[in-house]
């Protein structure tokens, strides 16, 4: 990584090139990625004899085909992940990969074509990524395709599953890849290659979580759900007849009619299971763990065979059970509970676990689960034969613990319900500034409630929205935004961060209303950052710089050009687009709170320690967001901040008072570059603070003079309790 140059110390007037100087050297340490594939870039990465058909409508897939003597049959189907499975990653953008699945299901390629991770862009750097994304290379989806450190596997042959190993330090990120590639695959093998019945794994029935009925062990065997399956000794020998495995398990073949294993399953997040089985605390951390459509699902075994092994792993995959539906391999992990159950005196010494199902895998609980389990025999000592034989159990859960699929139970639908409280929080957070907005002459009838009311709701904007609930909007949307409309792609990856979609949705309806300010002066956590940096430096005797007004004229017109720059840019370069937004420090400041590689640390806390000597100069001067903003803000029908006619003629007090600098010398508010702090608000209201009303209000006959304020030497909204 370069080294960046240092800031160069030269006062408000050098700000441009200090900005010029930071942002050139982000470019150059930014990573680069592809871009968004297109049909001239589809021949290229798959040339001839290849030969790349036009891509599909209704599933954004390329068909290519192989000329094989005069026909040209369909070979595989070559598709981009952020099409079918747009899953946010650890930065709330989609992993974007390109794929190519052949007839049989199998992956003749996997590549990356973007992606946002940190760990990976200026962390472990892209390596350890790219040679994870190799691994599935030659896989096949009807294979059991688990993520982990080879947990279990000890690459033993005769495992049931096919293990790929993951990247130290990235866990969450490859899992998130892994569960992309995977949930796409799987749509496009049941959409195009007749997997599943063809059946769309975002619609899915879902468990009734109000449904609930007090039942003991024998009640919920009765009700169907806990289904049991018992294998004798006989049943097993019988698999291994002709085999190398045959005759080698002795007790076997002294008692076939003994118990092998008796297993029993069930699913443990349906109420009427987890509820009478579980204590009320061990339920309650049940649904913590899991994530909407996520399932649990619980084995329990007794009998001379251990359905897990001697080297199971707590937490891993299983070797010796395995779980299809409809022909398809869903992983199970275990969800390592430590908690008792209540069973049956029977069965207090069983062997049990629970089980976790992620959400991308589809499973369905309106179709049967096909469990497998999995015996393994060997003869010879140095160089052993193995042989495994399967054997199969399941369950199907009742009809009346399920609501059927229908068309709008999508899988974004689960993640509004799971942050449900989190959107009621924002809604009442919203629902508080429309009222201070809307009756702004209340809040501001005292300067000292105004900073209170203010400081107080940019803490909740920075702590709850920014730090907690991740809602920084970023010019990232907007180039997510254009870059899907030139692909052609659909935009309903947005559908998958809730709040972000709530806030852009509000601040939508604002524009018109209020302009630009809603947003830029009480939404966004980072111009909440600056402020309350700012706030704290005058408390602590720093006085900020006072721009001149030519040259804070001047500065404004930076953001434009930056926001004009990364869009033209977005039009053609994933990856320059990708090096520009790091302008934002969002990111590195809110989204990741400052955990991130130095450069970005730096630019980042430069830009927050320059606010307390530059007020807010990010959010003025650079800020293409902010930019976009103004320009939307512009659809703004009412100059709703209130003047009086000797407003700049000639009285000066709230254009020398505003520190955007955003009233003119005539008294004119610029809503492109009003921040809506509403200082100027509580000035106007003031009669110790608004020239015109205390002049009204001297009992003299003597002419009304307008005294000029001199310009202090730079006041913040914090100060103004201090008029």
């Amino acid at each position: 990584m370069r080294a960046l140059p240092p800031v160069p110390d030269r006062g408000a007037s050098g700000l441009f090139w200090t900005i010029a100087l930071w942002l050139a050297a982000l470019l150059v340490c930014a990573p680069v990625h592809a871009g968004v594939m297109t049909r001239a870039s589809m021949v290229q990465a798959f040339p001839a004899p290849l030969i790349v058909g036009e891509k599909e409508q209704g599933v954004p897939v390329w068909p290519i085909l192989k000329q094989d003597a005069t026909a040209t049959p369909v070979i595989a189907y070559a598709f981009e992940s952020i099409d079918l499975a747009p899953i946010p990653g650890f930065a709330g953008t989609p992993f974007n990969l390109l794929v190519l699945l052949s007839a049989k299901g199998e992956f003749m390629d996997v590549r990356v074509l973007s992606q946002h991770e940190p760990v990976f862009l200026d962390g472990l750097g892209e390596g350890p990524m790219l040679r994870f994304v190799d691994q599935y290379k030659g896989l096949s989806l009807v294979q059991n395709i688990k993520m982990g450190s080879n947990l279990n596997s000890a690459n033993k042959a005769g495992s049931a599953n096919v293990y790929i190993d993951g990247v130290a330090k990235a866990t969450a990120s490859v899992r998130i890849l892994n569960q992309s590639l995977l949930a796409s695959a799987l749509k496009v093998a049941r959409a195009k290659l007749g997997f599943a019945e063809g059946r769309d794994p975002d619609l899915v029935a879902r468990i009734k979580t109000d449904v609930f009925a007090p039942m003991d062990w024998d009640a919920l065997v009765k009700a169907g759900l806990i289904t049991k399956k018992s294998f004798r000794n006989r049943d097993i020998e019988q698999a291994f007849v002709g085999t190398v495995g045959e005759g080698l398990d002795a007790e076997a073949r002294r008692a076939p009619d003994d118990g092998f294993i008796d297993l029993y399953v069930a699913y443990l997040n349906v109420p009427s299971v987890g509820r009478n089985l579980m204590t009320a605390d061990g339920w309650a951390y049940l649904q913590r763990r899991l994530e909407p459509g996520e399932h649990a699902l619980l084995v329990l075994s007794t009998g001379r065979y251990s359905m897990l092994g001697d080297d199971f792993v707590r937490g891993a995959v299983p070797d010796r059970i395995t779980l299809h539906q409809q022909s398809l391999p869903l992983e199970i992990r275990d969800l390592d509970l430590d908690t008792r159950l209540k069973l049956p005196s029977a069965l207090q010494a069983a062997q049990w676990r629970a089980f976790r199902v992620i959400a991308p895998s589809g499973l369905d609980p309106a179709q049967p689960l096909d469990f497998e389990l999995h015996v393994t025999r060997s003869k010879g000592v140095m160089y052993p034969e193995r042989v495994r034989k399967t054997f199969a159990f399941g369950t199907a859960l009742p009809d009346s613990y399920f609501v059927a699929a229908s068309s709008d139970n999508k899988t974004w639908h689960a993640i509004w319900s799971a942050r449900l409280w989190e959107l009621v929080v924002l809604i009442l957070g919203l629902a508080v500034l429309t009222v201070a907005l809307r009756k702004q002459l209340w809040l501001t009838h005292s300067t000292r409630s105004l900073a209170y009311f203010r400081t107080a709701y940019l803490l909740f904007t920075l702590g709850f929205i920014g730090w907690y609930a991740q809602g920084q909007l970023s010019i990232v949307n907007l180039t997510a935004l254009l870059q899907a409309a030139l692909a052609g792609r659909s935009v309903g990856f947005f559908l998958y961060d809730p709040m972000t979609v709530l806030l852009w949705a509000f601040v939508v309806v604002t524009f018109f209303l209020w302009g630009r300010g809603t947003f830029c002066g009480w939404l966004c956590p980072f111009g909440a950052l600056q402020e309350l940096v700012s706030k704290l430096a005058w408390r602590l005797g720093v006085r900020p710089v006072q721009v001149s007004e030519r040259l804070d004229a001047r500065l404004k017109w930076i953001k434009y050009a930056v926001l004009a720059g990364i869009l033209i840019v977005a039009c053609f370069s994933v990856a320059w687009t990708d090096r520009l937004v790091e302008v934002e420090p969002f990111k590195t400041s809110i989204t990741l709170v400052f955990d991130r590689a130095w450069p970005y640390v730096v630019w980042a806390a430069a830009l927050v320690l320059l606010s307390a000597f530059v007020y807010k100069s990010y959010c003025r001067y650079l800020c293409p967001l902010g930019a976009g903003m103004a320009l939307l803000g512009r659809l703004r029908r009412f100059a709703w901040l209130p003047r009086r006619a000797e407003c700049g003629q000639p009285c000066q007090r709230c254009r020398n008072d505003c520190a955007y600098q955003a009233i003119n010398k005539k008294g004119a508010i610029d809503y492109d570059e009003c921040f809506q702090c509403l200082d100027c608000v509580a000035i106007y209201q003031s009669d110790q603070l608004c020239v015109p009303l205390i002049a009204q209000g001297r009992k003299s006959n003597r002419p009304l003079v307008f005294p000029i304020v001199p310009a202090p030497a730079a006041r913040t909204p914090a100060q103004g309790e201090a008029g």
